[in-house]
């Protein structure tokens, strides 16, 4: 009777032993499901995007990062990274994308890589799509800190679908202080665009003509010129000029602008160019209008401040009577600073990084309140140089303020940087059972943090 008490006790004792492992794999599986080491969420639209670690379908032995929602949102994982100021950083990661739609015919977004409240952000996936690398190269500027998202959505644009995202890895670039910038100007030279208004629509077609091609080439040779003089040497550029066939289908509208050329207007056109190539500034030449017909606009000729993946990018609109036009023709009786419109444009990009970085600076609108007229031939030349050359005198704190020659080095981060990267510790993933006990009670005592806060 004792003997057959101690057998039933020791199955006892091994099924207990098989239930306890039974509910340990079960709960590592749950802890490995809602483990997101480190990473943080974000939503627009809360509770609406499922953000899971998937065991199933993954790219190499660890979990991937899955971002599922069902309806429209934009939602991301993040980290926040500790990162040197003014250097560039590359991070690579695998995406793999199923049913990824944007709300937006016309739109930027998809499963992506993007820095946190910031309008930089990684080429997206959309549809469905294999694993495949994808890659985003920053500048961390004025900041020691980033937040580093692995998203499903976009700026502008919510997405709905189901995104994967693993094996990331962040790179530190060696960056280049040189002040020779590598500027492109792309001429459109057709625009076909179906146009609403008033309830109506009609095609708005509109060609460059050879003249308005070489004005466009002989400006961008004044504007070599014209950065290398109006900066005293700070700094030089080199161009190329790339004529476009195809036409542009569609264009942009905000309600301070009227209709422009906005960087997703014209990226499947443009992208061929700009990947094989280094650019640091980009200008768009396009016509949107002859003395029958527009797009309309608000009274622009030129627009700057806007960005490309990083890279400066302007817009260049030609008049709608070029024949009789002197804005951007040389003319030893009505104007001898045609380039004008594309330095100031440029000038605007620059605005914006030194304001990025931190700086301090007058607004490039701000001639009239420093005393400088728009004045005949020269238009603003004279505002240009002093505030290329940071000699703009500040009455009111008795100092010269303007540019300061930083920003000439400034340049947008390019893969070039990255021949002798430097691997920066990202993410750690746990690769045993040590390590994951370790990082549940580090999961633990973050959230007790969390709450408390």
């Amino acid at each position: 009777m004792s003997k057959k008490s101690g057998i039933l006790s020791k199955i006892g004792s091994l099924i207990f032993i098989i239930l306890v492992i039974v509910a340990l794999v079960a709960l590592h599986r749950v802890y490995k499901t809602h483990y997101y080491n480190d990473f943080y969420k974000a939503e627009e639209n809360l509770n609406t995007t499922k953000f899971t670690r998937d065991g199933k379908v993954k790219y190499s032995n660890t979990y991937s990062y899955k971002l599922e929602s069902k309806e429209y949102n934009d939602a991301m994982f993040y980290k926040t990274v500790n990162v040197e100021k003014n250097t560039s950083y590359r991070v690579t990661c695998m995406v793999k994308t199923e049913d990824v739609v944007t709300e937006k015919e016309l739109s930027s977004s998809g499963a992506q890589i993007c820095l946190y409240n910031t309008v930089y952000a990684s080429k997206s996936v959309t549809g469905t799509q294999d694993w495949q690398e994808i890659e985003f190269i920053f500048n961390s500027r004025n900041n020691d800190t980033v937040d580093i998202g692995f998203r499903l959505g976009g700026n502008t644009d919510n997405c709905k679908g189901t995104a994967w995202f693993s094996d990331f890895k962040l790179e530190k670039g060696v960056a280049k202080e040189d002040t020779n910038w590598n500027m492109v100007c792309f001429i459109m030279k057709n625009v076909d665009i179906d146009f609403e208004q008033n309830g109506k629509t009609q095609e708005l077609k509109f060609s460059m003509s050879n003249e308005d091609i070489r004005t466009m080439k002989d400006n961008m040779s004044r504007l070599k010129n014209a950065c290398s003089s109006l900066s005293d040497g700070k700094m030089s550029i080199d161009y190329k000029v790339i004529e476009i066939d195809e036409p542009i289908t569609s264009v942009s509208y905000d309600s301070d602008h009227g209709y422009y050329v906005d960087p997703i207007d014209v990226k499947d056109l443009i992208a061929p160019y700009v990947e094989k190539e280094d650019y640091d500034h980009i200008f768009i030449a396009v016509r949107l209008g002859d003395m029958t017909k527009e797009i309309p606009v608000y009274d622009w000729i030129g627009l700057g401040g806007m960005d490309y993946y990083g890279i400066g990018f302007s817009n260049i609109r030609l008049p709608n009577d070029s024949s009789k036009s002197y804005t951007y023709k040389y003319s030893a009786y009505a104007n001898i600073f045609p380039e004008e419109v594309f330095l100031h444009e440029f000038l605007h990009s620059l605005e914006r990084n030194l304001i990025e970085y931190g700086y301090v600076i007058p607004a490039l609108h701000d001639n009239e309140k420093y005393g400088y007229e728009h004045q005949a031939l020269v238009g603003l030349k004279n505002w240009y140089k002093a505030y290329m050359t940071c000699s703009i005198w500040d009455s009111d704190n008795n100092k010269y303020i303007g540019l300061d020659e930083i920003v000439y080095t400034l340049k947008p981060s390019h893969k070039s940087e990255f021949a002798n990267a430097e691997e920066v510790e990202f993410v750690h993933e746990p690769s045993n059972i040590i390590e994951d006990i370790v990082a549940i009670f580090k999961t633990i005592s973050k959230a007790i943090s969390e709450i408390k806060q």
